[in-house]
Parts: structure tokens; C-alpha cells; sequence
């Protein structure tokens, strides 16, 4: 194999290999324990819960096996990583497919996580808040 074709090999894997490092972080140190994570400034600011509040505790929780606790740190991080996981394995069975993203299913997606971000932060949906 040359130095060429080498490069090529690692311009294709290095998104792989960078997913792989930050799951081995977040399985190794807890965010809720360790200050080093970014803090959201939506909620620093605010003191309500952006949409994403809570991703970085959930995905921790979801790379140690505890689903239910994933779920209540953040509920939409779960249900969107579920339908990534969807779309990858519909690429992988059919390789040949190209996945169009539809902007209508891009603005269904922005309505959903405005929607979420604001439920999460009313009086009785407090289940939602990490």
C-alpha cells in the first residue's frame, strides 16, 4: 500500500475513529462529576433548558447500558439518535440509495426540537429537564 492511497484510507475513517475516541471519553468520565465538558450558555444565561440540555449526560448513560436514565436526561437526544441509527442501517442495507434530506423534514425537525426545548421548560413537564 503507498503513502497515497494510505491518506486516502484515513480522509474516509477519521470520522469513525473520531466518533470512537469521544464514546470511549464519554464512557470513562462521567459529565456530571467532571467540569471539563462545555456548559451551555442558553442555560447559564437563562436558567432554562435548551433542547440540548442534558446530551452529554444522556449519551454517557446510553454508552453504560441505562436506557431509562439516558431517557430523562434528554428524551429528544435519544429518540433522534435512534432515527440516525435508523437511516444508517437503511444505507448500509441499500448502498446504491442516496438519502435525500427533504428541507420539509428539516423544518418538521426544527418544529420538533423549538417544541421540545420549550415543553421541557413549563410548569408539570419538569420529567422532561435533566
Amino acid at each position: 500500500m503507498d503513502l497515497d492511497s494510505m491518506r486516502i484510507e484515513w480522509k474516509k475513517r477519521w470520522p469513525v475513529f473520531a466518533v470512537m475516541a469521544v464514546a470511549a471519553v464519554l464512557f470513562f468520565v462521567n459529565p456530571s462529576e467532571h467540569g471539563f465538558f462545555p456548559q451551555c450558555l442558553f442555560h447559564r444565561f437563562t436558567g432554562w433548558n435548551c433542547p440540548g440540555c442534558g446530551a452529554t449526560r444522556a449519551a454517557h448513560e446510553l454508552l453504560r447500558g441505562h436506557w431509562a436514565a439516558a431517557f430523562h436526561d434528554n428524551a429528544l437526544f435519544l429518540v433522534l439518535l435512534c432515527v440516525v441509527a435508523w437511516l444508517g442501517v437503511r444505507k448500509c442495507l441499500q448502498p446504491e440509495r442516496i438519502i435525500i434530506v427533504q428541507p420539509g423534514a428539516l423544518w418538521v425537525l426544527l418544529a420538533v426540537t423549538v417544541s421540545f426545548g420549550v415543553v421541557r421548560n413549563l410548569p408539570g413537564f419538569e420529567w422532561l429537564s435533566p
